[in-house]
């Protein structure tokens, strides 16, 4: 699955998406108090990471972040742009972020890694650790299964990841995992979300 796949494939659904999640109504509350209570820790620029049309990226703003989004969607940006002027947003890649080494406090990626192939996700881990000053907070949501695997997104292909093997490709990439957690909600996959912090020995 390459960027220009899954670029391709947000694109034609990207007012669809919109729709759908851009509205505090579809953010779930356990959701909105997780990303709350980690967005309190971090004191600095945060890059909201695959922000999709922002309703994440609006979300920190309003609890005073420092906060921009990112997506390399153009579609989504440009909606972004228009939903929340008061926020920050442009096109990028989650493995080319376009900001100085070390210049982020926080990022959050939430979901945002889902359809990255998992040969290529090493490599946008380290762009995360690349970005992130030493001590720095990663916020990371998935999908959870017994095992790497694809399975039929409603937009594109997805893969599931076990918790503790995400973990350790962030352990490999420079940071220390703080907390996870995990449930399933009735109708939805399992989800799980990881809290790790950069450390600065690398």
């Amino acid at each position: 699955m390459s960027v220009q796949d899954v670029r391709d494939a947000y694109s034609r659904r990207a007012q669809e998406y919109a729709d759908l999640f851009c509205s505090p109504e579809a953010m779930d509350e356990p959701d909105r108090e997780l990303v709350s209570r980690w967005a309190d820790g971090v004191a600095g620029r945060v890059v909201d990471a695959g922000c999709g049309p922002g309703q994440w990226t609006d979300f920190l703003r309003g609890r005073g972040c420092d906060v921009e989004g990112v997506d390399l969607v153009p579609d989504f940006v440009e909606y972004a742009r228009s939903r929340f002027p008061d926020a920050s947003f442009r096109v990028a890649e989650l493995d080319r972020l376009g900001v100085p080494d070390r210049s982020l406090a926080g990022i959050l990626s939430w979901y945002s890694i889902i359809h990255t192939d998992p040969e290529d996700v090493p490599r946008v881990l380290g762009e995360f650790a690349r970005c992130l000053r030493a001590g720095g907070g990663l916020l990371l949501g998935l999908f959870e299964g017994p095992r790497v695997e694809p399975f039929p997104h409603a937009v594109t292909t997805a893969y599931f990841w076990p918790v503790e093997e995400m973990a350790r490709r962030l352990r490999d990439a420079g940071f220390q995992v703080e907390a996870t957690e995990s449930r399933v909600d009735p109708g939805r996959r399992p989800h799980a979300a990881i809290v790790a912090r950069r450390t600065g020995d690398r």
